[in-house]
């Protein structure tokens, strides 16, 4: 048959050697085994002689006197005769190899056989046989010598016959008998042995194990173990079994064993006495010599599947619940109990467990597994035995391990029927039967994917029940204590739990890239019920498939609900969504009706047995759904009214019952005739069951009334009576339930339910193999994960030993990772939530209390490790849950034990140390409510400082000294607290996703709450502060990202500042940190540094008293942004905040320097200065030179900055002087600034301080002088003469006339200057301004400021200096007019002309001043040239 020959032992643990010392067997080539082979032989023969001896019958014989010699038994003569030739085998001339072993092996066979020995020379000679059978010397590749050695040994032992003696004797052989089988299927030449020695082998044995229930505990004991070694050995080699050897098969005559004789083990003695292993064994079941020649094949021939099959077939029959409860106890010496069961439950699984995945290549063992052995294994599995229910559920484990794929139905039967059933106790299941399924279901857990192939064959399979959902459901409900204290199942629920969602969080690991999730809504009408997947192995198309399936399945569901509600309603609801067509046809109908699980059964019925047309049509289609090839008319009954709700009108079960009998009819007619009589006789049985069932009905129907009530219905003659019989007795056994239960699954396997799963196997989709990948997991997970979280956390919550916590603990973190990786938002946050309630940090009292209780909770402590180790890992996918952690940290921060730095960013440390910053809190993680006037000593922050404070002793606060625990519970809370790593939250949050980012800030502002216009309490101001500090850092953190977090972050400063009327941390902290932030930032945000920068106004908003308490160190803050981010500001918005705080410093006493330094940064040599800025600078600079806080010389240099700006005007007008058609409008802007700047300086030159003032007024001179080369036009020198210059002398001269001269000293000297100015523009204009048709107003203005001056009086008396230096002025402009042909005599029609006004006034100022200006002799010319013209 093909069998490969094994050269090794077939059960390793039970491996041999013949002088027990691990020897490996011998070889016929080793001259010291063949020696050793013949001194065994003869030390054999030599036993049994010697044992035969002792008896009187083989003591000797003497024919007669005469003869003088002793004439032996036939028995002795064949062992001498092999004594003496056994030393002269092995020699060269006949080695071992040529000897047929049958003639060492006969002698002893013969005394087995023999009726005239008794039980001790029986035991002796069956202890030889099994000596020479271990020494192995048998090679199956010798010849078929070797065949026929093995065959004659296996028939001696199984019909071995001696006398018994004693009981002790007889228990003796028997054992002996056992210890020869296994040593035959042990060895090498067991490869001989045909399919019916094998299957003789195993019946002989399991005689044995019978008849030894009576006999020695040793004796029962070895003959269980041998049989069940035998089946070890027999399917070990099954692995090396061809397919070609299922082609073989057992003549039916040759069964493996009889049930009956089994069971029914009689003693039958002889007359002599003897005893029979043939009475015990085999018997008549080998069948005889004729039936051996015709059929040669099976004797030759190795044994394969067909004994195989034979001996599996007889191990489940041991287990058919049904044929054992029909026996007669009377006629059963061995009770049945759970002895046989188990018994042969072991020897299944054995054989299960060494076939292994072999077993799906040979089909009639897979579809004895397949239908006999589950069908026994679900009967079995409800028995009240553990010990039967744990042997059959570890079985169900090696079947799912091995051929899943070939049970599909039968495995979510089992699950079905004895997991979902036994594990809860409302189902009558005792606490031990719960328990050990429990077990078995944390078993199944444990396997890596089984799980996700229970939601893809299962939940995403229309056909079938919910199988992943409802063990996850009971796993969830069975680690619930409710009312109860926590128990061991509980416990093992939740390991189950735990094992499923690890399994999860393990697959992640191996992800790969996912596969593309397309849009699984249906875009057209196809069948739902007959969609099927391309390739059930490659997951690119299974994947999609159960997906696709399990869209479908959801909808169908919803469309049950709409139709239990109306009908009519509910079969549009599936219309829309494209399960049923536009116009609905019967078939789809009929389909949704069959396939549809959580219909309300009655409303079906209604349906079906409408007398609408439509509605029968449905009715013919619905029961072409089922398939009742070769089904009783009973069993097909059954299963066609199990899906509805039959009728109670008669009609309507006329109708239901005709497309009944026409289904039936067509695929199985049996006896039938047509299908008239299948409905008559359904009707009968219907009838019959209401008969038989129906408690109103006294008299009951006989089996007589039923067969006449049924007579000459089949075409007009009798149906046979056994039939009839049959149906009878099945009806009164089994009711039809004609109101069948509502719901999904079902919870009792009946065998009119197996037949139809036998039915549906056939046509089911292949079961889908799952990868290590979580291509299902996040839909998986998505069902499970609030019952797995309420779950875990309430075993937590009950918990008392310190590994069950541990163990919730990895369940936590696993169901954090699984949502962290699928995007589970929501079930991150639910977790969170539940875990804070377990940290105790959120129950209000005493600080010390607080922190010692929390240190001795154990709970609370890991509860807190694993939120913060939730946080640090996964924070990415966090959302709503950051305010239930940042309620911990806030408690954690009141009592002092955070870290000192929690709220520092990653980039301090390459900055200046806090405490160095000027205006900035030094961060302390005590609250402000805690901290100690400076007359004492303040309290230490930080984990240490928490600790150090046990250890001191403050005199002035006597306390008492704490005691060793609450050292120790102190410790233990900051190694927790060390653990958490609460810091590198914030400092990696950079990291974070973009919503959890903007969740975390608005989590902070959320703890912050709204800032109080008055004093808030102490811990209200504290936490206000520490959340402020949070955010500022995470806001630094993220610059990045800073546009998700600004508004609000801004929002938040800005409530803080505007709502505080008075100097506290907390608006302390918002200016400062809103300084910091723009500081850090603008380097890096270019297009956000408008609103940074304008952000900054807030500090504008200030309220007064607060704004002058913070001043100076708000100036450093913006002194340090202007020169870190100077190059960064670019916007006018930006320079003009940063100039109005600026501005703002130059009357503070303690700012002005600093912000005077800020400004002479950014104008010192035009560094910084920008058309964009120079307004604002300017202006800066202007309220510097204007201030009269601090010394002189910062008003000085303010003007000296504002004069030095001219050259960067200068530089800009040459810049774009050749920049084309723009320029222009440029120019117009950099004419407008230099505007801009005179009349600034122009107020300043009215300035008090003497100092001031004149210095003004040289830079004014400085300005205009420095316009020379800006191609300024005439029209806007003359406005800086009508806005600047002319304002300047007028004021001066009102200052000097009418001001006190204590406050405007040495005024004198101003004149003198501004009157300098005047001329020197005025000279330096002249050409240009004499272009302007308003010269003439201009010249006569600067005259009469001449005049006025002229005539000015300082100190009640007129200016030497003036009356001395306005002439020479006046001399110098006239001059340089007359030069240029400016002033000259011209005729003028009407009015009066320059030449006359010019000279009215100077002969004011100085009247000799024409006749130096023009003598004589040019004047008489003029006086000619006018004559001339007249």
């Amino acid at each position: 048959m093909g069998f490969v020959r094994l050269e090794i032992n077939p059960i390793e643990e039970e491996s041999y050697d013949v002088a027990g010392d691990g020897c490996k067997a011998p070889s016929f080539d080793d001259p010291s085994a063949r020696a050793d082979l013949a001194c065994v032989i003869c030390s054999e023969v030599s036993a049994v002689l010697a044992v035969m001896r002792r008896n009187v019958r083989w003591g000797g014989r003497y024919a007669s006197a005469a003869d003088d010699h002793i004439i032996d038994h036939s028995l002795i003569l064949s062992l001498k005769l092999l004594r003496r030739q056994v030393f002269s085998w092995g020699d060269v001339r006949r080695p071992w190899s040529t000897i047929d072993p049958s003639v060492y092996f006969r002698p002893f066979v013969d005394v087995v056989r023999s009726d005239e020995t008794g039980a001790p020379i029986t035991s002796v000679a069956l202890s030889s046989l099994y000596k020479i059978l271990t020494l192995d010397f048998l090679d199956p590749a010798s010849g078929t010598a070797v065949g026929a050695a093995m065959h004659l040994v296996v028939d001696a032992v199984t019909s071995c016959r001696f006398e018994v003696t004693d009981p002790a004797s007889e228990e003796a052989v028997l054992m002996k008998i056992l210890q020869v089988l296994l040593a035959i299927m042990r060895s090498r030449a067991s490869t001989v042995l045909s399919n019916q020695h094998a299957c003789t082998i195993v019946n002989t044995c399991f005689r044995v194990v019978h008849q030894a229930t009576t006999k020695g505990e040793l004796l029962q004991r070895l003959s269980r173990h041998t049989m069940l070694e035998l089946v070890r050995c027999i399917f070990l080699h099954l692995a090396d079994v061809h397919d070609g050897d299922a082609s073989s098969s057992l003549n039916p005559k040759i069964s493996a064993v009889d049930m009956e004789q089994a069971f029914g083990i009689a003693q039958v003695e002889n007359g002599n006495g003897s005893i029979k292993v043939d009475d015990i064994g085999v018997g008549d079941e080998i069948g005889t010599g004729s039936e051996q020649k015709h059929d040669m094949k099976i004797i030759v021939d190795p044994y394969g599947i067909p004994c195989m099959v034979e001996i599996f077939h007889f191990l489940c029959s041991l287990t058919n619940v049904q044929d054992q409860g029909g026996r007669n106890p009377a006629t059963n010496q061995v009770a049945f109990d759970e002895d046989v069961p188990l018994f042969a439950l072991s020897m299944i699984n054995s054989a299960v467990e060494l076939g292994g995945p072999s077993i799906s290549k040979h089909p009639k063992l897979l579809t004895l597994i397949q239908d006999e052995l589950f069908r026994n294994l679900i009967q079995f599995g409800l028995s009240m035995s553990p010990l039967i229910l744990s042997t059959v559920c570890s079985i169900v484990l090696n079947l799912y391990r091995h051929l899943r794929s070939e049970l599909k139905l039968q495995l979510e039967a089992f699950f079905s029927c004895v997991i979902l059933r036994l594990t809860q106790s409302r189902y009558g299941a005792s606490y031990q039967q719960q328990e050990v399924t429990m077990e078995a279901l944390v078993d199944f857990c444990r396997q890596k994917n089984f799980m996700t192939e229970m939601y893809a064959n299962f939940d995403c399979d229309i056909t079938c029940c919910n199988m992943f959902e409802e063990l996850a459901n009971l796993l969830s409900k069975s680690a619930f204590p409710i009312n109860c204290p926590l128990s061991s199942m509980h416990v093992l629920a939740l390991d189950g739990l735990i094992a499923v969602v690890e399994g999860m969080a393990d697959r992640i690991g191996n992800a790969s890239p996912s596969l593309e999730q397309s849009s699984l809504e249906l875009q057209e009408y196809s069948p739902f019920w007959a969609v099927r997947c391309e390739n059930y192995s490659a997951p690119e198309y299974w994947v999609k498939f159960v997906r696709q399936r399990k869209y479908i399945k959801r909808r169908l569901m919803i469309g049950a609900d709409h139709f239990n509600r109306d009908p009519k309603k509910g079969l549009e609801f599936l219309q829309g969504t494209h399960l049923l067509p536009e116009k609905l046809d019967p078939q789809s109908v009929a389909c949704f009706f069959r396939y549809t699980a959580g219909l309300d059964k009655n409303l079906v019925g209604d349906f079906l047995g409408n007398h609408d047309e439509f509605c029968v049509q449905v009715l013919h289609e619905f029961a072409w759904t089922f398939d009742f090839q070769d089904m009783n008319l009973d069993t097909a009954l059954r299963l066609f009214l199990e899906t509805f709700r039959l009728p109670g009108e008669s009609q309507k079960i006329q109708r239901v019952l005709e497309a009944f009998s026409e289904r039936y009819y067509e695929q199985s007619p049996q006896i039938l005739v047509d299908k008239d009589a299948a409905l008559v006789l359904a009707y009968s049985l219907i009838m019959l069951n209401t008969d038989q069932h129906n408690v109103q009905v006294k008299k009951k129907m006989t089996e007589e009334d039923f067969i006449r009530n049924n007579r000459r219905i089949n075409g007009g003659n009798d149906l046979p009576r056994e039939f009839l019989t049959e149906l009878y007795y099945s009806i009164c056994r089994n009711e039809i339930r004609t109101v069948p239960e509502q719901g999904l699954g079902f919870t009792e396997m009946s065998p009119s339910r197996w037949i139809d799963l036998m039915q549906k196997s056939k046509k089911t989709s292949p079961y889908i193999v799952c990868n290590s990948l979580p291509y299902l997991d996040r839909d998986m997970f998505a069902i499970m994960s609030g019952p797995t979280i309420a779950a875990i956390s309430v075993v937590f919550d009950f918990a008392e030993h310190e590994e069950v916590l541990s163990t919730c603990v990895d369940g936590f973190l696993a169901v954090a990772k699984i949502s962290a990786y699928h995007h589970l938002e929501d079930v991150l946050d639910d977790l969170v939530v539940s875990l804070c309630k377990f940290t105790t940090l959120l129950n209000s009292s005493f600080v010390e209390e607080t922190v010692t209780a929390f240190g001795d909770d154990i709970k609370a402590r890991l509860a807190t490790e694993t939120v913060f180790s939730i946080a640090n890992r996964y924070g990415d996918c966090i959302r709503t849950g950051w305010r239930n952690i940042l309620d911990c940290i806030l408690r954690l921060h009141k009592l002092g034990l955070l870290p000192a730095r929690v709220a520092s960013d990653a980039a301090d440390d390459s900055e200046l140390p806090l405490d160095s910053v000027p205006g900035k809190p030094v961060t302390s993680s005590l609250p402000i409510s805690h901290i100690h006037s400076m007359s004492h000593p303040r309290r230490s922050s930080g984990l240490m400082g928490r600790f150090s404070q046990l250890l001191s002793l403050d005199t002035e606060e006597p306390r008492l000294q704490p005691s060793e625990q609450q050292l120790a519970a102190h410790q233990r809370t900051l190694q927790t607290i060390q653990k958490c790593r609460i810091d590198s939250i914030f400092i990696k949050s950079k990291f974070l996703h973009a919503d959890s980012l903007m969740q975390i800030a608005k989590a902070l502002i959320w703890a912050a709450g709204r800032p109080q216009k008055v004093s808030s309490t102490p811990d209200d101001e504290d936490t206000a502060v520490f959340c402020l500090e949070l955010l500022i850092a995470i806001t630094l953190n993220n610059r990045d990202r800073i546009g998700l977090l600004w508004q609000g972050v801004y929002e938040h400063i800005a409530n803080i500042v505007q709502s505080t009327m008075i100097h506290c941390a907390l608006v302390e902290k918002a200016v400062f940190g809103l300084l910091r932030i723009c500081q850090r930032l603008l380097p890096y945000k270019e297009n956000l540094a408008d609103e940074l920068l304008t952000s900054l106004q807030l500090v504008l908003k200030l309220d007064a008293r607060v704004a002058d308490t913070y001043c100076e160190n708000i100036t450093q803050e913006v002194t340090r942004l202007v020169k870190a981010n100077a190059t960064h500001i670019k916007s006018q918005m930006g320079w003009r905040t940063i100039a109005s705080l600026l501005s703002i410093t130059a009357r503070h006493p303690e700012a002005s320097a600093v912000g005077f330094e800020a400004i002479l940064f950014i104008m010192s040599e035009g560094a910084h200065l920008s058309p964009g800025n120079y307004v604002f600078c300017i202006e800066a600079a202007r309220q510097f030179a204007e201030s009269r806080v601090g010394v002189t010389d910062i008003s000085v240099r303010a003007l000296d900055l504002m004069a030095e700006s001219m050259n960067c005007l200068a530089c800009w007008s040459n810049e774009i002087r050749e920049a084309g058609a723009d320029a222009e409008k440029v120019s117009e802007g950099i004419r407008e600034m230099w505007l801009r700047l005179v009349q600034l300086l122009r107020k300043i030159c009215l300035d008090q301080r003497e100092e001031v003032r004149n210095h003004a007024v040289v830079s004014l001179q400085r300005c205009f002088v420095g316009a020379d080369g800006m191609c300024i036009p005439p029209p806007t020198w003359a406005q800086a003469f009508d806005l600047v210059i002319f304002d300047i002398l007028d004021d001066l001269l009102e200052c000097a006339q009418n001001q006190s001269q204590k406050e405007y000293r040495n005024m004198e000297g101003t004149l003198v200057q501004a009157v300098k100015l005047l001329s020197k523009v005025f000279l330096q204009q002249l050409q240009d301004l004499f272009g302007l048709s308003s010269f003439c107003k201009l010249w006569l203005g600067v005259l009469s400021r001449l005049e006025k001056y002229k005539k000015v009086k300082v100190r009640s008396k007129k200016s030497d200096k003036l009356q001395e230096l306005i002439p020479e002025l006046l001399k110098n402009i006239l001059i340089a007019m007359k030069s240029k042909g400016i002033l000259a005599k011209r005729s003028t029609i009407g009015g009066d002309s320059m030449w006359d006004l010019t000279w009215l006034h100077v002969n004011n100022i100085v009247p000799s001043l024409q006749a130096e200006v023009f003598p004589g002799e040019e004047m008489e010319q003029l006086h000619f040239c006018d004559q001339s013209d007249g």
